[in-house]
């Protein structure tokens, strides 16, 4: 993980990978709303130069972006004056590559000018971020593409050092120290419930998470992680839900809000005397 620099003042990281799909299949996945939705965040994309980029990642916080380039099914590029509090704006670049074989590369590339290196540790943690939801949209396209896809996306601010949150979410799925191919079943208050097998483990600078490839209540993933990263300390649960009762799986929303927020109280909730 590093930040490429250049005599112009240019800063960028670049992250690939190779998926099945042809280009317009993948563009469709990584250049729309709703395809954007089924792998990574929920999204809004006005697909034309000018248009509006909006990435919802929960908890209030939403990166809006300009689109300035736009090339179906190859590349797009969108620009974010906000996404670093007080920096310059950051410049995203997706490219579409076919490869010989039915798969493509699909190339992400944020980058930015700056005469300082205040803003690297942003890009590298963003880097690190990629190939989790790579994973996922890697999922997506050779299992589920074109599937009717919902999704939602919970955090939890947590106190503690990383590896106390991670225990606590770890030990609530079923899998204080997972492993690859291990089965878990996970029950949230109101009955919803959540069944697959570990996909992939991370561990990483900012945190450690989990990918569950679901079998209930839907085909899908799920996301579960404790990040301690830039000063924020979290707990994320992100679900992917694939095919008919996709929409029906995600309106389950609430009940696994109550059971992060169960395992995670939030302050007011945590400090509050007992009634009387």
């Amino acid at each position: 993980m590093s930040v490429k620099r250049e005599a112009s003042g240019r800063r960028s990281v670049q992250v690939e990978v190779e998926v099945r799909g042809t280009p317009e299949e993948v563009w469709k996945a990584i250049a729309t709303g709703p395809g954007i939705s089924a792998w990574f965040v929920p999204t809004t994309l006005e697909g034309q130069v000018g248009g509006r980029l909006a990435l919802d990642f929960g908890g209030g916080m939403v990166s809006e972006a300009t689109v300035t380039e736009w090339d179906p099914p190859r590349r797009l590029v969108a620009e974010d004056k906000t996404w670093l509090q007080g920096g310059p704006p950051v410049a995203t670049e997706w490219t579409v590559e076919a490869r010989r074989g039915g798969t493509c590369i699909v190339r992400v590339v944020h980058s930015l000018f700056a005469s300082t290196d205040d803003w690297d540790a942003q890009l590298e943690g963003t880097e690190s971020g990629w190939p989790g939801y790579f994973r996922v949209l890697g999922y997506y396209l050779e299992r589920h593409a074109g599937a009717p896809a919902a999704s939602f996306v919970l955090m939890a601010p947590a106190a503690g050092a990383g590896p106390e949150i991670w225990n606590t979410l770890s030990t609530a799925l079923g899998a204080p120290e997972p492993r690859l191919g291990q089965a878990l079943r996970v029950r949230a208050p109101g009955g919803a419930a959540l069944a697959g097998t570990v996909e992939a483990i991370d561990d990483l600078p900012q945190g450690r998470g989990v990918m569950l490839g679901l079998e209930e209540p839907t085909p899908g993933v799920v996301l579960a992680s404790a990040m301690d990263y830039m000063g924020m300390r979290m707990a994320t649960l992100q679900a992917y839900f694939y095919g008919p009762a996709a929409a029906a799986a995600a309106a389950q929303q609430p009940q696994w809000q109550d059971w992060l927020l169960g395992l995670f109280p939030p302050p007011a909730a945590a400090e509050a005397p007992p009634a009387s």
